[in-house]
């Protein structure tokens, strides 16, 4: 039996999340507006790709989310779904039209997910990889997306700027999944939050700011300017897997 929401919270504490998601997505698409030409074509920082293939890709998940929205609606494929060629195609957009196009489809999932009935938010959806979760997750899901890659834009907005809220659920859904699978890490702190997860039963304590701690998860930070016991320099923490993994709170894949 999937729950509404993780917390366990009423439709507020869905409605708090859609919002989340409604303010990373006008920063987002602020900073997509302020782009030039030039500057849209220039290295983003993910390797072999532009700022507009960042954009464009962005704009593309928001649409397969919203596609996800409407099967959870109705409980029927909403007609075709989202293709993934369309990201090559829409990154050579001018600038105004692919920030337009990133707001359209950023505006069509928060407005989806605000009139979504709570009683969909418990229904299962299919994700690309193979494994299924219920809709809620959907909101979790969109939020990573658009501040993950608003920092891979390459504009200025690091880790630091990641909301807390955003930063405290991604390394719960993170460090749950890296303990399932023995990362060999034996506890993480992210003192400006006052939270601490116990990872595995051996390896080093890790300390730290939240969003660098996370930014290390992801990828995107050096483990340098993390603090670990004596023993254990920080330079030379186990390599992450790739990010983000599927999460394990027993939801099943979807056998197509």
């Amino acid at each position: 039996m999937f729950s509404a929401f993780p917390s366990g919270t009423a439709r507020a504490g869905v409605d708090d999340v859609v919002e989340d998601v409604a303010r990373s997505a006008d920063r987002l698409v602020s900073a997509a507006l302020a782009l030039s030409e030039a500057a849209l074509r220039a290295p983003s920082g993910l390797p072999g790709w532009t700022r507009g293939h960042v954009l464009a890709h962005v704009a593309y998940s928001a649409d397969a989310y919203t596609w996800l929205l409407g099967l959870a609606r109705t409980g029927r494929e909403p007609g075709p779904r989202a293709d993934a060629t369309t990201v090559a195609r829409d990154a050579v957009l001018p600038a105004e039209r692919l920030a337009d196009r990133l707001r359209t489809g950023l505006d069509r999932f928060t407005n989806g997910a605000r009139a979504l009935p709570a009683p969909a938010w418990g229904r299962p959806v299919p994700a690309l990889a193979g494994w299924r979760h219920p809709a809620w997750y959907l909101l979790l899901r969109c939020l990573r997306e658009v501040e993950t890659h608003h920092l891979d834009l390459a504009v200025g907005h690091g880790t630091e700027h990641w909301p807390d809220r955003y930063v405290g659920w991604a390394l719960d859904d993170t460090l749950t999944t890296l303990g399932a699978r023995g990362f060999p890490v034996a506890s993480v702190e992210a003192v400006d939050l006052g939270r601490r997860w116990t990872v595995s039963a051996t390896g080093p304590d890790v300390t730290g700011e939240g969003h660098r701690v996370l930014g290390w998860l992801t990828g995107r930070l050096p483990a340098d300017g993390l603090r670990t016991d004596a023993l254990t320099p920080a330079s030379v923490l186990p390599a992450p897997p790739a990010w983000p993994q599927p999460p394990l709170p027993g939801w099943g894949r979807e056998d197509r």
